[in-house]
């Protein structure tokens, strides 16, 4: 296509979620205390992770790390969105830099949620090997988890580097989602479409293929168990990664993986909202008041302080 008669473009207008004055008032205040909670909630898990020896074991160990990928997922969105329920025109001159950090995010906690779903099937159904080379385990999944993200998010920006923008700038969106992208751009885009599906198609399978087969052990393993404590322990650290797993994956493919036909732009950013906003302060609330030794570290962390309080006095 002929680009001499067009303005190359080289920042993106963020329409937002709604142009109404009102709900934009109200969406401002309610996003932005979602926000607040979501940074002082997963500050506060990986603080008491780290504070207390009895949670430093593999699956805290992912939880601390999945609480911080929390803290970015949020971040590389929800500031955005507060701007644009300010501002009639918000305007984001670094648009695919804030994509790579948004899609690295994302497919880190893809990862994590896989692996912490391992690390369950390791400690259920295989405890013996939970003891064998475990520090070295944990870090290399990690290792991988981020690795992964970042290599899933190059597959992106890359592509859309390619790309030339000399139409309209107009995301209709909260952030910048690569759809929206595509759509504005005035070349080709086979190139730009196809390499990042086939990437996070293969993020998504696997990671939910590894969740999946990990869960079918597991379950497996706590049917047969005699003890109805050790059942009922079993099912209790397994729901709460359940009920995670569920929320994100859930939203994450509708987006991405129904057919562009089958729903509106609207309901695309209602989606959006709940997996880069609303999980990410909902996970901090899921793995501790469903979890007992959580809330056991959370209460010997607070006598120690009141302790050393009194103390000083």
């Amino acid at each position: 296509m002929e680009t001499e008669n067009h303005t190359t473009v080289t920042e993106f207008i963020i329409l937002g979620l709604t142009d109404n004055p009102t709900l934009c008032a109200i969406f401002f205040v309610v996003f932005l205390a979602v926000y607040i909670v979501t940074i002082m909630g997963n500050i506060s898990i990986i603080i008491l992770i780290r504070s207390s020896p009895q949670l430093h074991t593999p699956m805290y160990l992912f939880l601390s790390h999945l609480a911080f990928v929390d803290i970015g997922y949020s971040t590389s969105v929800t500031p955005i969105m507060l701007m644009s329920f300010l501002r009639e025109r918000t305007t984001i001159p670094v648009c695919i830099a804030q994509l790579g950090s948004d899609v690295t995010f994302g497919t880190t906690e893809c990862f994590l949620l896989a692996a912490m779903a391992y690390d369950r099937y390791v400690a259920i159904y295989c405890p013996l090997l939970i003891h064998l080379n475990v520090p070295r385990v944990c870090f290399l999944l990690l290792g991988a988890s981020y690795l992964g993200g970042c290599m899933n998010a190059s597959s992106f920006t890359g592509c859309l580097m390619n790309l030339s923008f000399c139409g309209p700038n107009k995301i209709n969106h909260f952030f910048c989602d690569p759809f929206p992208l595509l759509k504005l751009s005035c070349g080709h885009v086979y190139i730009a479409e196809i390499s990042p599906a086939i990437s996070s198609g293969s993020v998504l399978v696997s990671t939910l293929f590894t969740i999946i087969v990990s869960y079918i052990y597991i379950l497996h393993s706590i049917l047969n168990m005699h003890s109805t404590e050790g059942r009922n322990k079993a099912f209790s650290t397994c729901t709460s990664h359940l009920t995670a797993i569920t929320l994100f994956y859930g939203t994450v493919m509708f987006v991405y993986m129904m057919p562009k036909s089958s729903y509106s732009a609207d309901q695309v950013k209602v989606a959006s909202v709940i997996y880069t906003v609303v999980i990410p302060m909902l996970n901090p609330l899921i793995y501790s008041l469903r979890n007992k030794e959580v809330k056991e570290a959370m209460r010997k962390l607070m006598a120690r302080k009141h302790f050393s309080e009194l103390n000083k006095r």
